[in-house]
């Protein structure tokens, strides 16, 4: 399910309920016009002062530390994140407690949360709580970047949770905070044998950054931290450093204005560079490469430079990730076999061939080790990133769960007897259609059949995987030999899907984004599929931008979530 991060509940917050709606209303008309997949939280590019929709963190725990497994849950878990649970009007404040051990607690226990019932832990509330003066929230972030392990992979996944449940900083914190960083380039080069300072230095101003509306991000890209973040980028750094500083400048990037001073400090020189880890054996650095990429890609052009997607050899790819059916801010290679989240939200995608009958085969390299869930899910799947839900949080989908050994259904999850992945493992996905069953395996290590998701579909299955922050991992959809094949005799997509050259291609956000504006749009069409006339209103609400077809397919009214429950066509739009 929908794990945030290392938090693995949900519960979405009033904060965000007019951007979600927003989103909703808009994103759904642009990208009817491409002919997008049914996903419904699709986008072409972000926002620039995109900064408030951080919606989720994600994370794991190592090995050594694992807690406990809990035993398959009875009740679904809620979106996005743990539910608040504040201080009620008569209830004392906390006593405030060493913040180092409530920030390492809070990482040891963060997790075990994958149930609704259960209550955020004492120390995340105890955190926030403290984080409601300048002089708490500045106490809780320096301890973040002070206490929290580089090896701990739930670490910058922690961070990203504990600053986006804290209040929003004021001005002053921020000006303090610029002020005991005391960032710069030669800030960069002090303690390097000591990286994880730099790391989480770099993780705090990249949550920050996508966190902050448009004029506050401009205020804290300060020339000092900006030097700061494009020194961590030389080769001299740790590569989780760079990772981190390439990912804060990103997010920096969000704001126009910061993208154009990033954009001239000659960023991309030294991208280019760290574009060729992009294949790199070391997955760490192979992260850094992908990320390099993305970013020439997407944002810091180079002039001259030729696009990743016109020079790369498709001539054997038949099937891939669908480009046209994903949520707004994942990644996706120029190959379309390899993706990577960000993002502080749950981003969900499949792929471009569907399946009804036979046996199927495909595999995935784990190139990080945090929280994803990985299977299967037909068309019907909801897969609501904002929200938290993925694969396996409805009754369409089904989904292997590596990080917290689980595995999600109709968003319950029980647990399997699989080690923890790492990198670099290898795991494989088997659909047999005809004994109605899913098999699961790890490094060629089988699980017992899953059979529960058949009860609602039994055909349409696509492969699908949602990510939290941070995480990534590649498919083989028979492109190449298999590393674990099945022993029984299976079908891959690669054999016999079919792709045309141009479906093919995965363009750049800001290309795809100039191709919608050329996209006519009649004004009368629905806000949906934007092909047939709006010719039906909902009743109660009285909203009436949608087509019937479209109106038919919803539950509730698009802007303002109420139910619908009558659907009237308007006979003076009909033609």
């Amino acid at each position: 399910m929908i794990v945030v991060a290392l938090v693995v509940f949900y519960a979405s917050r009033s904060l965000f309920q007019g951007l979600l709606l927003t989103l909703e209303h808009h994103i759904p008309r642009f990208l009817g016009a491409l002919g997008a997949g049914s996903m419904g939280n699709s986008c072409v590019c972000r926002d620039d002062s995109g900064a408030e929709d951080n919606v989720d963190s994600q994370g794991r725990h190592t090995e050594n530390s694992r807690a406990h497994i809990p035993e398959a849950r009875s009740h679904p878990r809620d979106p996005v994140r743990p539910p608040r649970r504040g201080r009620g009007p008569h209830e004392p404040r906390r006593k405030k407690q060493n913040v180092d051990g409530l920030v390492l607690d809070t990482l040891a226990v963060i997790r075990t949360l994958v149930d609704n019932d259960q209550e955020p832990p004492y120390s995340m509330i105890t955190l926030h709580e403290m984080a409601e003066t300048d002089e708490g929230w500045l106490e809780v972030v320096q301890s973040l970047i002070r206490v929290i392990p580089l090896e701990d992979p739930l670490g910058p996944a922690v961070i990203t949770l504990l600053l986006d449940e804290c209040p929003l900083p004021t001005k002053d914190a921020l000006q303090k905070l610029t002020e005991i960083l005391n960032l710069s380039g030669a800030a960069a080069c002090q303690d390097a044998c000591h990286p994880a300072k730099h790391r989480n230095t770099t993780a705090v101003l990249g949550c920050l950054a996508e966190k902050l509306a448009g004029p506050a991000s401009i205020g804290l890209l300060s020339p000092g931290i900006l030097e700061y973040l494009l020194h961590s980028l030389n080769f001299q750094s740790h590569p989780t450093v760079m990772l981190f500083a390439l990912i804060a400048l990103e997010k920096f990037a969000q704001t126009s204005e910061n993208k154009m001073t990033v954009s001239e400090s000659c960023i991309s020189d030294q991208l280019i560079l760290l574009e060729k880890w992009t294949d790199n054996p070391d997955y760490l650095k192979r992260q850094v490469g992908f990320c390099a990429q993305w970013s020439l890609d997407n944002l810091f052009l180079k002039e001259g430079r030729q696009f990743t997607y016109e020079k790369v050899d498709l001539t054997n790819i038949r099937a891939m990730l669908n480009s046209n059916d994903v949520s707004e801010y994942l990644k996706i290679s120029p190959h379309g076999l390899e993706a990577r989240c960000d993002a502080s939200s749950f981003e969900s995608v499949r792929c471009t061939f569907c399946v009804d009958s036979g046996v199927w085969y495909y595999e995935v390299t784990v190139i990080t080790s945090g929280v994803m869930q990985i299977g299967w899910a037909t068309k019907d799947s909801k897969f609501l990133n904002h929200e938290g839900y993925g694969i396996g949080d409805d009754e369409y989908s089904c989904a292997y769960d590596g990080c917290r050994q689980l595995i999600w259904y109709n968003a319950r999850s029980k647990p399997h007897s699989h080690p923890c992945w790492k990198e670099g493992d290898t795991i494989g996905f088997l659909l047999d259609l005809q004994e109605k069953q899913m098999i699961f395996y790890l490094n060629g290590n089988q699980l017992p059949a899953e059979k529960q998701v058949f009860s609602s579909a039994v055909s349409g299955f696509f492969a699908a995987a949602s990510f939290m922050s941070y995480q990534q991992c590649e498919f083989n959809f028979g492109a190449k030999p298999f590393k674990y094949p099945p022993p029984m005799k299976f079908s891959t997509f690669n054999d016999h899907a079919f792709l045309t050259a141009e479906e093919k291609i995965i363009l750049p956000r800001h290309r795809r984004l100039a191709l919608l504006k050329l996209v006519s749009i009649r004004e009368n069409c629905c806000t949906l599929c934007c092909d047939e006339v709006a010719d039906t209103e909902l009743r109660p609400c009285g909203h009436s931008d949608l087509c019937m077809e479209c109106a038919l397919q919803l539950e509730t009214c698009p802007l303002c979530r109420q139910e619908i429950q009558t659907r009237v066509r308007q006979i003076s739009h009909i033609s």
